[in-house]
């Protein structure tokens, strides 16, 4: 029997899970917020639904696995607050929650792993701390087989530093002390696929790669593979950011990833970003 992944939020992450599901046979089926999503999710071979807007409830039903990656509000997330009852009835065999390892807040560039405390130093953060706790709760209280995953930066196709190097518009903000953690697209497909294959009801991965890096060395690592200057360093003080940008400065830390190839027996597919910034250029 065909196997259904219905995808509430059908976006980057989602998308490449769907990529690596669909030659094994599987349906999927995605929300978009947009009729020029929804053509584009019908050309790569889903089935969209308009959301908010459209009857989720069918769908469900047909459901055999759950992808939440929706961002949360001030009142936690949008799916949650109005489809919750829904999603328990259908009982679906697999829910994963896409959260972020934002939740974990500021740890000097320390080391973080999945039992660190919850302590969000940024209002993204709690907004994702309050999403999973409502799933969580409401995991606890149906029997519902909820992971969740804890994404660092995410890069991949479409989402590299070649374009601004090239363009002469990348800087290295130089922050001491700063780490960042990251991940491959395809390696949180990689992970996505892998629990849905070995369910384990409540459990937290992080996804991030095996190498937390300054993010200037990124930034300068990119430009050496194209053969171009490295960007100008900028002191974090007179660096121009907005709200958005600034506050991913106002965190650092290490996080571990060893829950991925203990229980899910994952081996990254580029474990560092020097092999996925190397494959996304050879891609080009």
């Amino acid at each position: 029997m065909t196997q259904v992944l219905l995808s509430l939020g059908h976006g980057y992450s989602a998308q490449a899970l769907a990529a690596r599901l669909r030659p094994q046979g599987w349906r999927i089926i995605g929300t978009t917020r947009s009729a020029e999503k929804a053509e584009r999710l019908r050309a790569q071979g889903g089935e969209p639904l308009i959301w908010p807007g459209d009857d989720l409830g069918p769908a469900l039903v047909q459901a055999d696995a759950v992808l939440l990656s929706i961002a949360p509000d001030a009142a936690g997330d949008p799916v949650f607050n109005a489809h919750a009852a829904q999603i328990a009835a259908a009982r679906p065999g697999w829910i994963g929650y896409l959260s972020t390892t934002g939740v974990y807040g500021d740890h000097g560039g320390g080391w973080v792993d999945e039992d660190t405390p919850l302590t969000p130093g940024t209002r993204r953060g709690e907004q994702r701390v309050l999403a999973e706790r409502q799933w969580q709760g409401l995991a606890a209280a149906q029997d519902l087989p909820l992971h969740i995953f804890r994404l660092a930066g995410i890069y991949g196709p479409g989402r590299g530093p070649f374009s601004k190097v090239r363009d002469g518009t990348a800087r290295r903000i130089i922050k001491p002390g700063q780490i960042f953690s990251r991940i491959h697209v395809e390696d949180i497909a990689q992970v996505l696929d892998a629990s849905i294959q070995r369910p384990d009801p409540g459990a937290i991965y992080n996804v991030c790669d095996e190498d937390p890096t300054p993010p200037e060395d990124v930034l300068a690592h990119a430009a050496e593979l194209l053969g171009l200057p490295i960007p100008p360093a900028i002191p974090i003080d007179a660096a121009e950011m907005n709200p958005m940008q600034r506050s991913f400065y106002a965190e650092s830390k290490r996080v571990r990833n060893e829950r991925l190839a203990r229980d899910l027996g994952v081996k990254l597919r580029y474990p560092s970003y020097r092999e996925g910034l190397a494959a996304l250029l050879a891609a080009e």
